[in-house]
């Protein structure tokens, strides 16, 4: 199986790169690669790395990720999150492969405490969000063979990422404020670059059997991310907790719960960040585990680091 991953850098297209190892080969680019064009802003270059490499698969995990940035960057958002897509999707289309993009909760309003299905209604608060939900209409109208997992609060031990920012806060003050009404599911990449490569294995018929067929039906959009839920402050708290259980000395001894409303950013933030992945779990035969799991991982790696 011939693979082409797309921002090998990023959070999840570092774990992506284990994950997808197994499979096939994996050819890994980034907007910095040479050989070829990983730069999701040079469309007419991409088309010519997909002839050159006739991939299998293609895997997306380049994005433009900076929600408050997006709001004074809009062209340069909707270029890379949906824009250039049309190219990845048509080339992919014509080469019959499959093509896995990511997206996220930022494409409903965040209304209400009940998670997200995969068919509710979309209703985006910021360009970024509205940039990623035009990305999963060009790719489902451009591309038959397409998986799309939408997902949320991601994190990595590699890079930056909330735990990290927040014990280095706790270091430096007694005293911190943490949003206390938006309420999601903290989801590690590892986990987002294991479902991916179980799923690849499964549409593309990987197995001991011979004949093996791939399994068009399954296209479609999907859910991904850790079961449970928390708050931003309850995330904190867990964070400050096993530190201290490590040994790591914090200067915090106040933390404040604090509204979205009273937290002003350029970028409007979901409160309800919930998502249903039923459909995920069934059409993959997947568990998947409590958030609270992948964050101590996560933490007992980074703290064993410092």
């Amino acid at each position: 199986m011939r693979i082409l991953l797309l921002g090998k850098n990023g959070q999840v297209g570092w774990e992506l790169q284990r994950a997808l190892a197994p499979l096939g080969t994996v050819t890994a680019l980034d907007r910095h690669s040479t050989e070829f064009c990983g730069d999701l802003t040079k469309p007419e270059e991409l088309v010519q790395t997909i002839r050159a490499l006739k991939p299998d698969v293609i895997v997306n995990a380049a994005a433009y990720t900076a929600v408050d940035k997006a709001e004074s960057e809009p062209m340069l958002a909707r270029q890379i999150n949906a824009d250039t897509l049309a190219v990845l999707a048509t080339e992919a289309n014509k080469l019959g492969a499959w093509l896995v993009h990511y997206s996220t909760d930022y494409v409903f309003n965040g209304e209400g405490d009940t998670p997200w299905r995969e068919d509710d209604i979309t209703a985006p608060l910021n360009v970024y969000g509205s940039t990623k939900l035009a990305g999963e209409n060009i790719i489902a109208h451009n591309c038959k063979r397409h998986l799309i997992f939408r997902t949320s609060w991601v994190y990595a031990a590699r890079g930056n990422n909330f735990a990290k920012t927040m014990l280095r806060l706790a270091k430096e003050r007694e005293e911190l404020g943490v949003i206390n009404d938006q309420i999601g599911a903290p989801t590690g990449a590892d986990l987002i670059a294991d479902c991916t490569a179980h799923a690849i294995r499964t549409v593309m018929g990987v197995s001991s059997l011979a004949g093996s067929q791939q399994t068009p039906s399954l296209a479609g959009i999907y859910h991904l991310a850790a079961s449970g839920e928390t708050t931003w402050l309850a995330y904190a708290e867990q964070v400050f907790a096993h530190a201290r259980a490590q040994g790591l000395e914090l200067k915090l001894s106040t933390l404040n719960a604090i509204a979205t409303a009273d937290y002003a950013t350029p970028a409007q933030r979901p409160l309800n960040s919930r998502l249903n992945t039923k459909k995920l779990s069934t059409a993959f035969g997947l568990t998947l585990p409590p958030w609270q799991q992948g964050v101590t991982r996560m933490l007992t790696e980074i703290l064993e680091k410092n």
